[in-house]
């Protein structure tokens, strides 16, 4: 009733190549850069249109 499970071997995963290591945070890293740059690509336009809104339609 009390007893403990049988021993398992633990999941095991794999890496598909490009998955881990350098080529994983060059890829990170690529994807943080275009996230920020379209961030601000959004944010300019955005902010472009409210001061447009503000300043011709008030």
């Amino acid at each position: 009733m009390f007893r403990s499970k049988p021993d398992k071997e633990p999941e095991r995963f794999y890496l598909l190549p490009g998955m881990g290591g350098r080529e994983a945070r060059r890829k990170h890293l690529y994807f943080l850069k275009l996230s920020v740059i379209a961030a601000l690509g959004i944010s300019a336009i955005l902010a472009a249109l409210m001061y447009l809104f503000n300043r011709f339609v008030f």
